[in-house]
This record gives structure tokens, C-alpha cells and sequence, in this order.
């Protein structure tokens, strides 16, 4: 009885101590996606007689979104981004500096600082700061160090606008595909690695038949976790390009945004964001799935 009363009364502190954590879940997350999925049922807007007395419309904001071109370009421009930057850009190089890291290199601290210090500045203070790089025409930047080798300037925010939000993002996420990446060869033991050069075994074949696939799990849960992100940045694109030109560079995020508060049409625009919730989902059950997990 003693033992039970102990447990308990564990379980209780247990509680507490993760009821602030539950409460902001609940308000910040739980709450919103809730309320969201009853908006995408209404013809709730900003402006107009709908603000007033929105209705509820049953699925015509769903039947409208997928017979709308605009709405299946952001989830192409959405899919290109997320393996531009997430699934190849960040994900290679940051694999690639994992690896350089753990090897006795000079100046290691100073490369690590340089890869992490993107991670130091907000999506938007990012997405200025590239602006003056990228902005300007014959005068951005990245015009005067290319014309510097013979390279013809571009405005490369009008002619490169979707390649050039993809290296930023890839900039600003190869740190935290670093640290996971790390932490995944971290757990690899380094007997394994002996035993394979004493075999004969080559870089190469070490790094295809013993490192990638004991860092699967990792490597899996690297790609939930930064195609999740990605799917939902906003900042840095609006920072960036706004969407533009001409809808080249608008991910899904932008096109919530600008469908809510540009167009003023609240129920068409969580519309969209529980499909993209949903796409999230999927993309969680089949990281579970792929591991194989029972929850």
C-alpha cells in the first residue's frame, strides 16, 4: 500500500510539472488547429457581410481549393522547396560536416561557429540580410562578385527567385542537420570502423555498408523533422520575395497568408492550412511507419 501511495503520489508531481507544458500545448497548438478545421467549414472573412454572419458552407472551400491552379502551384513550388533545401541541400551538407567534424581538422571550432551562426538570426532578419545580397540588380552584391569573374549580373530575386530562396533556407538549416547528423555518428561505435579497415574495407564502402545504414533512424527522423519545418516557413520566403514574381516562389505558407489577410477569405485560407496540416501528418505516420514504431 506504501509502494502504491509512493507511485502515486510520483505521478502526481509528474503532472504538475508538465501542466504549464500541456496548458501552452493546448493554447498554442491544440486550440488553434481545432478552431481552424471549424473556419475551413464556414465562409468566415475580414471584410464584407461574411464578417458579420459567416455561414457554414459544409466542404465548398475544400471543392474550390482543389479545383484552384493557384493552390496546386503552391504545393509544387512547396514540394520543390522542401527538397531543394531540406531533403538535398541541408541534409548533404550537413552530413558532409558532421563527417568534417569529427575528424582531427584545423580550425574545427571556428568552422562549427560559422555553420551554426545562421541558426543566430530570426527568419526575417535572415531574409534582409540577403535581400541586400540578392536585391538591386547591378548593384546587389552577388552581382558585383560575379561581374568580378566575367559572370553577366542578374536580378537574381526576379530571374532565380525559387533557386535563390532555396539556397537561403539551405543556409540557414545545415546546423541543425549538423547537430542531429552528429549525434547519429556519435552512436556508431568506433570498433565497427576498425574491424572494417582490417577487413580491407575502403572509405567509401565503410560509409555505404556501416555509416549510412546504422544512421537510418537518424536520418529518417533528420528528414520528418526538416520537411515538416520547411513545409512550414514563412518569414524568410515573405522577407525574401513575397510569393513572387508572379507566384514562382509561393509556398503554401505564403499562399494561406495571402489568401487570409490579402484576399480577406479566413475560411478558404484554413481551408488550405489543414490540407497542409494534413500533409504534415501523413508525412509523421510515415516516418512512424518507416521505422516501424507502434504508437
Amino acid at each position: 500500500m506504501a509502494r502504491n501511495s509512493h507511485e502515486k503520489r510520483a505521478e502526481r508531481q509528474w503532472l504538475l510539472i508538465l501542466l504549464p507544458s500541456l496548458v501552452l500545448l493546448l493554447a498554442f497548438v491544440i486550440y488553434p488547429a481545432i478552431y481552424s478545421i471549424y473556419l475551413s467549414f464556414t465562409n468566415e472573412a475580414l471584410t464584407g457581410a461574411a464578417a458579420l454572419r459567416p455561414r457554414f458552407v459544409g466542404f465548398r472551400n475544400y471543392a474550390r481549393l482543389f479545383n484552384d491552379a493557384k493552390f496546386w502551384n503552391s504545393l509544387f513550388v512547396t514540394f520543390v522547396f522542401v527538397i531543394g533545401s531540406a531533403v538535398i541541400g541541408q541534409f548533404v551538407l550537413g552530413l558532409i560536416s558532421a563527417i568534417a567534424l569529427r575528424r582531427p581538422i584545423r580550425f574545427r571550432r571556428v568552422f562549427s561557429s560559422i555553420i551554426l551562426l545562421p541558426n543566430a538570426a530570426p527568419e526575417v532578419v535572415a531574409g534582409f540580410m540577403w535581400i541586400s545580397m540578392l536585391a538591386g540588380g547591378d548593384n546587389a552584391t552577388l552581382s558585383r562578385i560575379v561581374s568580378f569573374f566575367g559572370v553577366t549580373p542578374a536580378d537574381w530575386l526576379q530571374v532565380f527567385a525559387l533557386s535563390m530562396i532555396i539556397i537561403v533556407n539551405t543556409w540557414r538549416g545545415i546546423a541543425t542537420a549538423m547537430i542531429l547528423l552528429t549525434a547519429g555518428l556519435s552512436t556508431i561505435p568506433a570498433e565497427i570502423y576498425e574491424a572494417a579497415r582490417m577487413d580491407g574495407a575502403t572509405p567509401s564502402q565503410m560509409f555505404r555498408r556501416i555509416t549510412l545504414p546504422l544512421m537510418m533512424p537518424t536520418i529518417l527522423l533528420y528528414m520528418l523533422i526538416s520537411a515538416v519545418s520547411t513545409i512550414a516557413v514563412f518569414g524568410l520566403v515573405y522577407a525574401l520575395t513575397r510569393g513572387g514574381p508572379g507566384g514562382a516562389t509561393e509556398v503554401v505558407s505564403i499562399y494561406i497568408y495571402n489568401q487570409s489577410f490579402t484576399a480577406f477569405q479566413l475560411g478558404y485560407g484554413a481551408a488550405v492550412a489543414v490540407v497542409a496540416l494534413v500533409i504534415s501528418l501523413i508525412l509523421g505516420i510515415g516516418y512512424v511507419r518507416a521505422m516501424k514504431v507502434e504508437v
